[in-house]
């Protein structure tokens, strides 16, 4: 006897890459919220090591790749141009990370470019560049921000503050 295996569901409506980034952003940029709220404001320029960033240049990175990421999903070259400024007081990194999150979700939410086409070129080696698929840049992107909220997740408890959940309980915010 054969059987055959019955699909989780039958809608025929497929999630685009696009849609499946834009779940992904959302959840993914307010983990990292919720760290950088945790971490001690006055803190700031932590560094647990000589060769690790501050506190601030992890916040500051944030910021910046959401920027990067904004100008991929615009259609604008990534690199080059020069950079805006980033904010030096705690508060308003976490005040740019928050407006630049708003503007990738905007910029993911918007029928505009649905199948994510183009391209962004950017480092693919040292001193080197290649072009990368929009929705593979992006999520690189995404990816590096959660391997640095990682980082930043230790320098919270480090730094006196306490460790949010993440994707699950931490002994700071138990689950039961």
């Amino acid at each position: 006897m054969t059987t055959t295996a019955t699909p989780i569901s039958n809608s025929t409506t497929e999630v685009t890459a696009k849609a499946r980034l834009l779940q992904s952003f959302e959840r993914e940029h307010a983990c990292t919220m919720k760290v950088l709220r945790a971490f001690p404001p006055d803190q700031a320029d932590f560094t647990p090591h000589e060769r690790s960033n501050s506190a601030r240049r992890l916040a500051s990175t944030f910021v910046g790749e959401q920027r990067l990421m904004l100008r991929a999903l615009k259609g604008e070259p990534v690199l080059g141009g020069g950079s805006a400024g980033m904010p030096e007081a705690w508060n308003e990194l976490l005040d740019a990370f928050e407006q630049t999150g708003r503007e990738v979700i905007e910029q993911l939410r918007s029928p505009e470019n649905a199948n994510l086409a183009g391209t962004a070129t950017f480092f693919v080696a040292p001193k080197q560049t290649g072009e990368i698929p929009l929705e593979t840049f992006v999520e690189f992107l995404l990816h590096d921000q959660i391997h640095h909220r990682g980082q930043l997740s230790v320098y919270v408890r480090m730094a006196g503050g306490k460790v949010p959940s993440i994707y699950g309980p931490t002994a700071d915010e138990p689950w039961h």
